[in-house]
């Protein structure tokens, strides 16, 4: 297949390629978001992953499930549950779709 006849679609973000529906796009950005930034959270703290878990409410596995980037595990809801443990304080910001 040459350049010519390769047809070349381009998203904005991953997200956009993987998804179905702009809808499930939008979804996996902001766990994607979460658990980025949760993750930054509990690596600041420097205590052992046993103590990160239990001040968040997870089990070790599941803290580990999330350290790893493991977003499949994770609903959103979970997330802001766990980003509220962590001591985020969170609110939505919607933007006119392009």
């Amino acid at each position: 297949m040459n350049a010519e006849t390769m047809n070349v679609e381009v998203f904005d973000s991953v997200f956009d390629a993987l998804a179905d529906t702009p809808a499930e796009a939008a979804n996996l950005t902001a766990r994607a978001d979460l658990l980025l930034s949760i993750r930054e959270r509990v690596e600041s703290w420097n205590v052992p992953q046993e103590q990160a878990a239990k001040r968040l409410g997870l089990t070790r596995p599941r803290l580990n499930d999330l350290l790893r980037g493991k977003l499949d595990k994770f609903s959103l809801d979970a997330l802001v549950n766990v980003a509220t443990a962590a001591g985020f304080k969170l609110h939505i910001q919607l933007e006119e779709a392009a």
